[in-house]
């Protein structure tokens, strides 16, 4: 029965990490959400693109600032490794000769409009970011994590719970900015893979 005891306590420390790192992803939420209210720049590029702000708050949308290390202010540890297991924050290549060290950390996001994506139950597994301009790559994913799974998961399922049930079907769209635009106009059931192949899931 060793074996059943070790099971349990895998099974339990794996349960205690993903509970880590969702408390990580969901405070980098609330950032980036407060970002949003304080970004002219990006407030005005959702205008332009025709959203609301009742529809951006609806879908929690936020702004990570263009610096290189902004999250530095909002975690106590910069160089915890949850930031980079959560895919919040990257590792320069070269500089893995010291670990936990904060020189050559970098944010992930930076000067994009953010899109968190949540699971069924609401909670916060990674985010997608847009750029405000032509640069590219236009979009960015969170990389895969313990809890989040590109090739499991559709963006705006938490949201799309009702409508979803009311019309026994879903749209399935391209990108984040087609499910939050079709709510917009009132298209509540869409939903958007996350990236550019369906999977069995």
């Amino acid at each position: 029965d060793g074996f059943v005891a070790d099971v349990k306590q895998e099974y339990q420390k794996l349960r205690e990490r993903r509970s880590s790192i969702g408390e990580v992803l969901a405070k980098a939420a609330d950032f980036y959400r407060a970002q949003l209210k304080s970004s002219p720049r990006a407030v005005d590029y959702l205008k332009r693109r025709g959203l609301t702000g009742q529809v951006a708050a609806r879908y929690g949308l936020g702004y990570a600032p263009p610096g290189w290390r902004t999250l530095a202010g909002v975690f106590p540890r910069y160089d915890d490794p949850l930031l980079e297991e959560a895919g919040l924050v990257r590792l320069r290549d070269g500089d893995d000769a010291e670990p936990g060290a904060e020189r050559g950390r970098y944010d992930w996001f930076r000067d994009r409009v953010m899109f968190p994506i949540r699971a069924v139950g609401g909670e916060v597994i990674g985010f997608g970011g847009r750029v405000l301009d032509d640069s590219k790559p236009k979009y960015m994913n969170s990389p895969e994590t313990p809890v989040f799974v590109k090739g499991r998961e559709l963006y705006g399922l938490f949201e799309a719970r009702e409508a979803l049930r009311r019309e026994d079907c879903a749209m399935v769209v391209e990108g984040y900015m087609d499910v939050v635009m079709l709510s917009q106009y009132g298209v509540d059931n869409a939903l958007a893979t996350l990236g550019t192949a369906t999977t069995p899931d």
